[in-house]
């Protein structure tokens, strides 16, 4: 059977609510308009930049049944899926690592003003999977822009790929994600077999008060979420915010107020350093500095970092990291 392959030459055109949804962002056209000539353009050349438009749920059916699995629709631009891999037992430090703190595959489809659509998401693979992996996203088109880790000394060994497409067609897009995903044990769906915890064993009003944003639970976890408040572009698109960056900290609970914190900080290359050293201040284990985009501007960096201890004092010492770099509060939004 051929392979379905994205093509970005024959953009469909945009609805007039997509349209209408486009005009909305205005204001973010002012921060787009520098720097927005795509990767291997001449230099000075430059590309009006595309804004991304409001879609529902409706609209991404057939890529739920190509990706096997229905997402949901977050922040009103990104149709998110979740891919927990609830198949693992992965223990860090000590830790056994539960899916929502940091084994939980995810991607996010945009469809944008000229009828493309883009994809970027973050895929949790075992060290025995990675290269398969790897090769079925070349042999089908999707880009790889990040290879690293989130965890320290875990086992057994888990990688990280950030994945990235763009294209006219998000069920072509769609179906080459899941033939890559279906090289790695990545399970399907479940159905909710248990109510989810309302409450946790952890003060989660002292840890919003402490970081300054409304947290919410996640699959036994408990997370709060900032964004750059810059306009980011990836090349001549503008992402909506919170897609490609974000500053993350996840808390799982151990019990008497206790936590794991595995978290990443978006940074732009000025603000590393103090970042970095702010963590440290606060007792964080840093694991990682890397890109998750090859043609963001501006140009971001992300540090994941890990602790244990007390969650709201853990809390209180990250507050200065986090205002180390121009990030604001961001309401959780959880499907």
């Amino acid at each position: 059977m051929a392979e379905d392959r994205q093509q970005d030459t024959h953009p469909r055109g945009a609805s007039r609510r997509g349209v209408l949804a486009a005009a909305t962002l205005a204001p973010m056209l002012a921060g787009a308009m520098s720097g927005c000539a795509p990767a291997g353009a001449p230099k000075g050349k430059q590309h009006a930049p595309v804004m991304p438009v409001h879609t529902s749920l409706a609209e991404w059916k057939e890529v739920a049944v190509a990706m096997g699995r229905t997402g949901d629709i977050r922040r009103d631009f990104l149709y998110h899926t979740g891919l927990p891999r609830r198949d693992l037992k992965v223990v860090s430090q000590g830790v056994t690592v539960k899916p929502g703190l940091a084994l939980g595959s995810h991607v996010s489809f945009v469809r944008y003003a000229d009828g493309n659509t883009l994809l970027m998401g973050d895929v949790v693979v075992t060290e025995k999977e990675m290269q398969g992996f790897a090769d079925e996203l070349h042999k089908r088109g999707i880009e790889q822009t990040a290879i690293h880790k989130h965890l320290l000394s875990q086992s057994p060994e888990i990688w990280w790929f950030h994945v990235h497409a763009h294209g006219d067609d998000p069920v072509a897009i769609a179906k080459n994600l899941r033939a890559a995903l279906d090289r790695t044990e990545t399970p399907p769906p479940e159905r909710p077999t248990h109510i989810l915890p309302r409450s946790l064993d952890m003060d989660t009003a002292g840890i919003d008060d402490a970081l300054g944003v409304k947290g919410g639970i996640d699959d036994g976890v408990y997370k709060n979420t900032f964004v750059r408040r810059e306009t980011i572009t990836d090349g001549h698109m503008v992402l909506p915010p919170g897609l490609g960056s974000t500053s993350a900290i996840n808390f799982q609970p151990l019990g008497d107020g206790r936590a794991a914190i595995s978290g990443d900080c978006a940074m732009i290359a000025g603000e590393v350093q103090e970042c970095l050293a702010a963590l440290r201040r606060a007792g964080m284990q840093l694991v990682e500095l890397h890109n998750h985009g090859l043609n963001d501007e501006p140009r971001l960096f992300f540090v994941h970092f890990w602790a244990v201890g007390d969650a709201v004092k853990l809390a209180r010492a990250l507050r200065p990291a986090l205002d180390a770099t121009n990030v604001k509060p961001m309401a959780i939004s959880i499907g």
